[in-house]
């Protein structure tokens, strides 16, 4: 993952954008956060959707400004682990085991698989895309680490899981019909 990182790094400092997606249940490995936030230093633009512990702390000036972090916990029990990489437009999805925890990734056997499949690849990144528009159960953690829900004001009401579940019903459909 710190490759894919520095490449997203590698891409801002060429002039070109830069860009992480990340779901998952925990972010506290130290040497993956200090990446992150010197990838957001860079310039990278990250996003992330953490169910549980947060070592991170976004929206420091200057430091994690660019990365936004999110939680949702409803009615489902979630456990993917999805990590986008923008590489310039074609993004590279992984999915794995593994929570971004020392423990995790030092002391136990975890696996992480690249997805080739344009369609599922496109249904990761559409589902992910479904969670960042969550205003129902989605809280939002600050530089206070605060989890505050995020503001509807005037925009639809979108309940993210529920919204999945419709989603992939219709992507069922359309799949077994090709």
């Amino acid at each position: 993952m710190l490759g894919l990182i520095h490449q997203e790094i590698a891409h801002v400092e060429n002039g070109q954008s830069g860009k992480i997606t990340l779901k998952i249940n925990n972010l506290v490995d130290k040497e993956l956060v200090d990446c992150l936030y010197l990838a957001a230093r860079s310039g990278v633009k990250i996003r992330i959707i953490v169910r549980g512990m947060c070592s991170l702390v976004p929206g420091l000036n200057n430091f994690s400004d660019n990365i936004r972090v999110i939680s949702i916990v409803d009615r489902f029990l979630e456990h993917p682990r999805v990590m986008i990489f923008g590489n310039k437009g074609d993004e590279k999805v992984y999915i794995s085991s593994a929570d971004w925890m020392t423990r995790n990734l030092d002391h136990r056997v975890e696996v992480g698989v690249p997805i080739y499949d344009e369609k599922l690849k496109q249904l990761i990144i559409d589902l992910l895309e479904l969670q960042f528009k969550d205003r129902t159960k989605a809280r939002i953690i600050d530089s206070e680490q605060k989890n505050h829900y995020v503001r509807r004001g005037n925009r639809k009401k979108i309940r993210s899981q529920i919204a999945i579940y419709d989603h992939l019903k219709k992507w069922e459909n359309n799949y077994n019909n090709e």
